[in-house]
């Protein structure tokens, strides 16, 4: 028998999924508004999942296609399964703090369903940079892109956590998107979401198909999650000074940051691996 406990966690794992993407959940699952806040620490198998998927996309557009058009495919896949939801947070908070408005006005700007051009910009900048590193990443071999997407993924989502713990809500909670979320979520959650990241790492490790996976994905993993800290502490200082806390929007953008941070973090230790390797050879 499953357990009450069991299933509710399983209530808000698909809460999570409901949240962070197009796929449709049973109607068993039901819905109240504190499941939302509570499910934040599941965020990151969502993640996982949704990396996943790009990393599927990628395996089979890359039997057909150049490394550089499945690059695209799977991140367009990605795009599309969580309907462009943190890209636009990244493109209404670059438009909102991107130039040296007040707190309310950038407040304002966030609401605002336009894009302007710091909007734009970083959105084309970080699809960009995003779809150069996983190409790179190719060029090492078929697997590495599949990996990186995975965990990047998830651990990106982590950090997102992370900083509904360290801030409060900055914005108009009455009038949030999603009200619940402007509740801080407990020290708990945190724990829980960074075990999946921790889960994810040590099943990589496993299921890879290298002679060696101590030798450079265990340290590209490392790396990747320093980089997710020094993304989320920087983060946490840029909206605290500018807007006291976080919004919705700011938790996309940092999902984003986070997300690239560890994909520049993953090519940077593989190329390092790749000339160490080269020059003992």
């Amino acid at each position: 028998m499953i357990g009450p406990r069991l299933v509710h966690e399983l209530r808000l794992l698909l809460v999570a999924v409901q949240f962070l993407t197009r796929v449709p959940v049973p109607r068993w699952v039901g819905f109240e508004a504190t499941w939302l806040n509570e499910c934040a620490r599941h965020l990151p198998l969502v993640g996982l999942g949704i990396g996943a998927f790009g990393a599927l996309v990628w395996g089979l557009a890359v039997q057909v296609w150049p490394p550089t058009v499945a690059v695209v495919l799977s991140m367009a896949a990605t795009v599309w399964l969580t309907g462009g939801f943190h890209e636009d947070g990244l493109s209404d908070t670059c438009d909102a703090l991107g130039g040296t408005v007040s707190r309310d006005k950038a407040l304002m700007i966030m609401k605002d369903s336009r894009i302007g051009a710091y909007g734009a910009i970083s959105l084309v900048l970080m699809l960009g940079l995003k779809a150069a590193t996983l190409s790179g990443l190719a060029q090492h071999g078929l697997w590495w892109p599949a990996l990186a997407l995975i965990w990047a993924h998830a651990a990106s989502r982590a950090v997102a956590v992370t900083l509904m713990r360290w801030l409060p809500y900055a914005g108009d909670i009455e009038h949030a998107k999603a009200k619940p979320l402007a509740l801080s979520v407990r020290s708990g959650a945190v724990v829980v979401a960074w075990c999946w990241v921790l889960l994810a790492t040590v099943g990589l490790v496993f299921v890879s198909p290298f002679k060696d996976p101590f030798a450079v994905l265990l340290p590209a993993m490392l790396s990747a999650g320093l980089a997710c800290g020094v993304v989320a502490l920087v983060c946490t200082r840029w909206y605290r000074q500018r807007l006291g806390g976080y919004t919705g929007d700011t938790l996309g953008a940092a999902q984003q940051f986070s997300e690239v941070a560890a994909l520049l973090a993953w090519l940077a230790a593989v190329n390092h691996g790749a000339a160490v390797a080269s020059c003992l050879s």
